[in-house]
C-alpha cells in the first residue's frame, strides 16, 4: 500500500476498469479484457489498493460533479443535502451491497465534498474490507451515471476517463 494518500496509477486505472465491468454499454470483449486487466493490478499490486483506487476516483468524480455544476444557485445539486443523498438511496438497488458498508462510503463522499483527499481520509481507518469495495464500485458507477445524466450525454464520464488515461500513457512514453 502506498502512503499519504497516494495510489498507483495501475491501480487507479484497474479502478476504472471495474466501473467499466459494471456498466452495461461496455461490450462484452470489453468487459473480458477489463476483467483481465483487474486481476492482473490485483495481482501486481494488491486488492487493496486497487480498492484505494476506486475511492480516488470516487473523490475526483465528486469533485467534478460540485465543480461542473452551472447555472442558478438553486439548480446546483448541494453535496449534503442532494448528492450524497442521492447516491446512498440508491444503493440498495445493488444486490451486492452490504448495507452495513454505507457509514463508511458516506464517508468517502463526505470527504471528497468537503475537499479532502479521499485516499488519505479512509486509509485512517486501516484497509478495505472486499464487501466494502464492492460498495465503493457500485458508488463509482452511480456518480458516473450522475454525471453522464448532468451533462445529458450517456458515456461522457467512460469517454473523459478513457481520454484522461490514454494521454499520460502517451506522456509516458
Amino acid at each position: 500500500m502506498t502512503s499519504d494518500g497516494v495510489v498507483v496509477d495501475g491501480a487507479i486505472r484497474a479502478a476504472w476498469d471495474s466501473y467499466r465491468i459494471l456498466e452495461r454499454r461496455t461490450s462484452e470483449k470489453e468487459r473480458r479484457q477489463a476483467q483481465q486487466r483487474v486481476q492482473a493490478a490485483m495481482d501486481a499490486y494488491g486488492r487493496d489498493e486497487v480498492s484505494r483506487g476506486t475511492v480516488f476516483l470516487v473523490g475526483v468524480l465528486t469533485t467534478h460533479i460540485i465543480g461542473q455544476q452551472e447555472g442558478e444557485e438553486e439548480d446546483r445539486l448541494d453535496p449534503l443535502s442532494d448528492l450524497i443523498p442521492a447516491v446512498i438511496r440508491r444503493l440498495p438497488g445493488f444486490e451486492l451491497a452490504d448495507p452495513s458498508q454505507v457509514p463508511m462510503v458516506a464517508g468517502v463522499l463526505m470527504a471528497a465534498a468537503m475537499g479532502m483527499n479521499t485516499v488519505a481520509w479512509r486509509d485512517q481507518f486501516g484497509t478495505i474490507p472486499p464487501k466494502e469495495a464492492v460498495v465503493h464500485n457500485f458508488v463509482l458507477w452511480l456518480l458516473a451515471d450522475l454525471f453522464d445524466s448532468v451533462v445529458e450525454r450517456p458515456g461522457a464520464t467512460d469517454e473523459i476517463m478513457r481520454e484522461t488515461f490514454n494521454s499520460i500513457a502517451a506522456d509516458t512514453k
